[in-house]
């Protein structure tokens, strides 16, 4: 565990420093959901209807914008190898850096969602169960990123390759992440929707590691 830790707050420590990456997902989360009100109309009914999905794939652009930031890095100054190298699994690594990357965005993004989900009007009932909602499915948003950060890994053009691949990917959280939101407001209940969510996180907890593992070892190669 000593190892893992000291990646996992190594990383951390990296974000804080180096914010400009973490601020641009951030920022742009915000920027996002900002404009969409301002675009649509002060119509609140509308705003009602529209705000759950609206955050939901700010949360997501979000993540993806900060992707690059799991594997590239170390891949650049060779830090890669060396953790490969190490006596730690290459799985562990990536579970430390998916851990740091969630602590770093998507944790951000369910601490800033109650907030903005005032500017459309959400019932009040329902503020908390998108932040449930995004506490529950960003997990899965970091560990299934970092599958696609490693296959692109040396790609010439990682950010474009990387939208492509991981936005079908992600289509189920946000299918059931917004489904949340739309059942707590309807009166139907949000329990089955939260429950796929939190599925989907454990499911690939251990195995989106040994996915990105691999293709690790294969850009390594």
């Amino acid at each position: 565990m000593a190892p893992f830790l000291v990646l996992f707050r190594r990383d951390l420590v990296l974000a804080w420093r180096q914010g400009g990456e973490l601020g641009l997902a951030l920022g742009f989360f915000v920027l996002a959901v900002v404009l969409f009100p301002l675009g649509v109309g002060p119509e609140l009914e509308i705003l009602r209807r529209i705000g759950a999905g609206v955050i939901w794939v700010a949360a997501l652009l979000a993540a993806v914008l900060s992707l690059d930031r799991l594997f590239a890095g170390d891949h650049g100054d060779g830090g890669l190898d060396l953790l490969a190298l190490s006596a730690m699994p290459l799985e562990a690594t990536v579970v430390a850096k998916c851990a740091a990357h969630w602590v770093t965005t998507g944790l951000p993004l369910a601490v800033l969602s109650p907030v903005l989900a005032e500017l459309f009007d959400l019932n009040s009932a329902a503020i908390p169960v998108l932040a449930l909602s995004l506490l529950l499915g960003t997990p899965a948003l970091s560990l299934l990123g970092a599958i696609v950060a490693a296959l692109t890994l040396g790609a010439r053009r990682p950010g474009v390759l990387s939208s492509l691949l991981v936005l079908p990917l992600y289509l189920p959280v946000l299918i059931f992440g917004a489904g949340a939101v739309e059942a707590s407001l309807s009166g139907v209940g949000a329990r089955p929707y939260l429950l796929l969510l939190g599925a989907i996180s454990l499911a690939a907890s251990p195995l989106a590691p040994l996915a990105a593992a691999a293709a690790l070892r294969q850009a390594l190669d």
